[in-house]
């Protein structure tokens, strides 16, 4: 069963128009690291952001100069909105001191901030939410069981605040769901098998995972054992055609890194984290990576500074849901993916000595793993009988709530408050303390910006879950069959 193509693009406009209408502080040391160094390719046809450096501390030393200490995918990604905004504006940096009491040259970076991040985060988030939904929607043979797992993902989890900025992680959690659609589509009957367009999406999904975030190759390699896995029953010629297909999208993907590294260094393989400049821990293990802490693991999950079931409360339910995927023979390898995935993400996320991600609302480098965390929530949906789906509906609500919270008012909860949720988020969000595309480039008051985004919102949320209803519904006489 397909997900129902007009739901799939109102899914698409809601997720959209959330991310981009709601903004993170533009020098955000991460925001700004991947733009600064976004700007100096742009402007000036190198890496180097020594003008800049002084206003990040995410930065990398090399020979005297300074470049991001970050893989280059989010500033690759960020070119093409930073030489629009230059060509359309006429402006460029060198016309700004790198200040931040400079107001000119706060919105000159916030510009190009923004829309870096409508063309490319929101893009990727808003595709992989419907791709989740049609993976949903065809495992359950239920289009409103679709898109609870597609809403969960997108709007009640953190994932949302962190598609808002140039971070990584909510970009490399898309391209992961992005690349286990097109392994289960792929491989969902004999019409699909052998079709070209999958491998080459698993394949560049995966490769471009990595030139975002290198850890991305941990829970990549997960999903490239599962396609070998659900390819078994073809004949050998078969399945090396797929693989070929998606080593060859894999390294293609890959280019534009080593390209950067010959632009930036001079050598195609290198690895800012090599000179990062004042953070000692990342010279323990391997960049800060070491071992799992199972007392940091309780923090991530539950602890309540970080803890993942404060900021998602829906994500209490997703255990729930991947034991019933797991338990199902038509879902459990799907089930055991995202579970291996969850595991891998978050046992990585335990083992590195910045485990808490500085300034963060939630632990943002578990983030890569809510989408699959959610995804048995639509199995989970559709066996809840009528008072199980009304508090599986107070949880989503609440979970959007706090989410919606946080992407306004604060994602990169800063060190020293108890409960963040509480304080400084939710505390800021009742006061109006909070960032709009209205209030940040059109001059309205808060509330009137916060207003227009819910009279866009809700419209659309309610036309999705009637529409979904609708789709579910036996048409007279006939009785709702799964394709």
């Amino acid at each position: 069963m397909r997900a129902p193509h007009g739901i799939a693009v109102g899914l698409f406009l809601l997720v959209w128009l959330s991310c981009i209408w709601f903004g993170s502080w533009p020098f955000n040391p991460n925001n700004s690291t991947r733009l600064f160094a976004a700007i100096s390719l742009v402007e000036q046809g190198d890496a180097t952001i020594d003008e800049f450096h002084p206003m990040t501390i995410d930065k990398a030393q090399f020979g005297g100069h300074y470049y991001t200490d970050k893989t280059p995918g989010m500033t690759l990604m960020a070119m093409p909105a930073v030489w629009v905004a230059d060509l359309l504006t006429g402006d460029r940096a060198d016309n700004h001191p790198p200040d931040f009491g400079d107001a000119r040259f706060e919105a000159f970076v916030k510009l190009r901030l923004r829309l870096a991040v409508a063309t490319t985060v929101a893009v990727l988030i808003g595709f992989a939410a419907v791709l989740l939904f049609d993976l949903a929607t065809g495992i359950t043979g239920n289009v409103k069981a679709g898109l609870v797992a597609a809403l969960a993902y997108a709007l009640a989890t953190p994932a949302w605040g962190w598609s808002t900025t140039l971070f990584g992680h909510a970009p490399v959690g898309a391209l992961l769901l992005i690349a286990t659609w097109a392994v289960w589509r792929g491989t969902s009957g004999p019409r699909e098998l052998g079709r070209w367009r999958y491998p080459l999406m698993l394949g560049g999904a995966l490769g471009w995972a990595i030139v975002v975030e290198l850890p991305a190759a941990l829970p990549g390699f997960a999903i490239g054992v599962w396609a070998i896995w659900r390819t078994r029953d073809m004949s050998w010629s078969g399945r090396l055609k797929l693989a070929g297909l998606a080593a060859a999208a894999g390294l293609v993907a890959l280019v534009p890194m080593v390209i950067y590294n010959e632009i930036a260094f001079g050598v195609p393989f290198k690895v800012g984290y090599q000179g990062v400049v004042g953070f000692e821990g990342m010279e323990q293990g391997l960049f800060g990576l070491t071992y799992p802490h199972i007392e940091v693991l309780a923090q991530i999950i539950a602890g309540p500074e970080r803890g993942l079931i404060y900021v998602a409360p829906i994500l209490l339910l997703a255990p729930f849901g991947l034991s019933r995927l797991i338990r199902k023979p038509e879902t459990r390898d799907l089930g055991w993916l995202a579970l291996a995935i969850t595991i891998i993400v978050l046992l990585y996320n335990s083992s590195y000595y910045y485990w808490d991600g500085g300034h963060s609302t939630g632990p943002r480098h578990s983030v890569p793993a809510l989408g699959f965390l959610v995804l048995g929530l639509a199995s989970l949906w559709q066996a809840s009988g009528r008072i199980g789906r009304r508090w599986f509906a107070g949880l989503m609500a609440l979970s959007m709530f706090i989410n919606l919270a946080i992407a306004a008012a604060e994602i990169a909860a800063p060190h020293g408050f108890s409960f963040p949720v509480y304080d400084p988020v939710m505390t800021h969000f009742l006061t109006l303390r909070i960032t709009t595309l209205p209030s940040d480039w059109w001059g309205w008051q808060r509330a009137f910006g916060l207003g227009l985004y819910l009279a866009l919102a809700l419209p659309l949320l309610w036309f999705l879950i009637r529409a979904a209803a609708l789709s579910d519904a036996p048409a007279e006489g006939n009785p709702t069959t799964v394709a």
